[in-house]
């Protein structure tokens, strides 16, 4: 999993516990980043714990079985 946070050019990568369900997984990011004050936290496969604040997720990639999921949004400057 990666999460793209606005206003810097790196990347936050997580490795997933194994048997992660991608779609409830989705329905979580999905409701937390409805709020701009929320914080969106997740756990990874050795059990890290990682917050990012809604207002700065700019996409998230969910990699499941091999597959590139994309959820959350983004926005365009011109």
């Amino acid at each position: 999993m990666r999460i793209g946070v606005t206003n810097t050019p790196k990347e936050i990568d997580l490795e997933l516990p194994d048997g992660t369900d991608a779609d409830a997984l989705s329905k979580q990011i999905e409701e937390t980043l409805g709020s701009e004050t929320a914080v969106l936290w997740l756990t990874d496969r050795r059990g890290r714990r990682v917050g990012v604040p809604a207002a700065k997720v700019a996409y998230i990639e969910i990699d499941a079985k091999g597959d590139d999921r994309r959820v959350g949004f983004g926005s365009v400057v011109h």
